[in-house]
């Protein structure tokens, strides 16, 4: 058996190695290393692939959240909508601009941030909304978008981890996750969905004014070298990440597929075990599965964390400390700050290895170690 990896970049890579290394090649013989070809290429892909008006590439997906929040004009002590379950990015862009986190919960079926939640945090100062599709699962978005728009309130999407994702209304129109709100934020960190090799990001927006700002942001506030009509900063995806992600973006949708194969396999393999919850799929919208991650009830979680690395087998814990627990929000209250559902959530949940290359063989040696454990304590 392969050794087991949380996440198997170098089994993918080898499977596109011949394409990934002459489109590398190709940026290094042209030395266009900013803004080059590869870069103009993957953007017009993207917009196609996603059905949106604008891609505007960046540096990375923190880079991509700032410049959205920088262009929707927010302003020091503007309090912003989030959930405290999530990568640290989501929220440590808000205290950055010195702008007033407000975590809010998660639904514990989808992990994604609960829509009455939000409705019950909104005050006059509320100047955006910031859901997560955690996990590869979209937040419910149709209801979230009805609040946005009953009190004037723009949504950014953090569609780092679900980047693919279809979202079905419930009129029957699909829309990619990433394209529902205001604006969309997204990263190709190697280990993501579609990962290059390096850091790189991207926005997305459906809005031609908001689509020129953030071009210009991301660009040192300049349309013209030289001339610099607001405070921007220097966020650009380079020309080789394009080229590595011209090559995977094809691939995407049968990237997605495969992940979807070894959660059905895991699903299959943990149906009935009443100590697992295995990931809820809401039918609204299609898991995309950048993680797989069980809730545990009954079992010691980090026993099994340990447990499983003694047999060879990565695991992951995302997250241990939510936001709202976090030092570095101590300044905005956010210790005054009392989420149940969120610290139950950050006790009980496990991620298992997903990613496209898992055979099998390596399912089958998982699924059964943390049977055994669960069996046995």
């Amino acid at each position: 058996m392969r050794p087991i990896q949380m996440v198997d970049l170098k089994q993918q890579y080898q499977q596109i190695k011949a394409e990934v290394d002459a489109a590398i090649h190709e940026v290094l013989d042209t030395a266009a290393f900013i803004n080059g070809k590869a870069v103009q290429d993957f953007n017009k892909s993207l917009e196609a692939y996603l059905q949106v008006k604008h891609v505007i590439p960046c540096a990375n997906g923190t880079d991509a959240l700032q410049i959205a929040m920088m262009a929707l004009d927010l302003q020091p002590g503007d309090e912003v909508i989030t959930p405290s379950f999530t990568y640290i990015a989501t929220t440590e862009v808000v205290a950055l601009l010195r702008l007033q986190p407000v975590f809010v919960e998660v639904d514990p079926q989808t992990f994604c941030i609960d829509p009455a939640a939000i409705e019950k945090a909104i005050t006059p100062k509320t100047k955006a909304i910031v859901p997560v599709h955690l996990y590869g699962q979209a937040a419910n978005m149709e209801a979230i978008m009805a609040i946005a728009e009953k009190y004037g309130i723009p949504v950014i999407e953090d569609n780092a981890q679900a980047i693919g994702s279809d979202y079905y209304y419930s009129d029957g129109r699909v829309q990619k996750t990433g394209t529902i709100g205001t604006i969309g934020c997204t990263s190709f960190f190697p280990s993501k969905n579609l990962g290059c090799y390096g850091d790189g990001g991207a926005i997305c927006t459906n809005d031609d004014q908001l689509a020129a700002k953030m071009k210009m942001i991301a660009n040192h506030g300049q349309k013209v070298r030289y001339y610099h009509e607001m405070v921007g900063c220097n966020s650009r995806l380079d020309s080789i990440q394009a080229a590595v992600l011209n090559v995977k973006l094809p691939r995407l949708d049968t990237y997605i597929a495969a992940r979807r194969n070894a959660a059905d396999f895991y699903d299959k393999a943990f149906a009935g075990n009443k100590k697992i919850t295995t990931p809820y799929r809401a039918a609204n919208n299609k898991h995309v599965f950048h993680q797989y991650t069980l809730l545990l009830e009954g079992v010691n979680r980090d026993g099994l964390h340990q447990f499983l690395a003694e047999k060879q087998i990565p695991s992951m814990i995302y997250y241990p400390v939510p936001a709202h627990r976090q030092q570095m929000f101590a300044a905005f209250g956010s210790g005054e700050t009392h989420l149940e559902i969120t610290d139950w959530l950050t006790e009980r949940v496990i991620s298992l290895p997903m990613h496209t290359e898992l055979d099998e063989e390596q399912l089958n040696y998982i699924t059964a170690q943390v049977l055994e454990y669960i069996h046995n304590h």
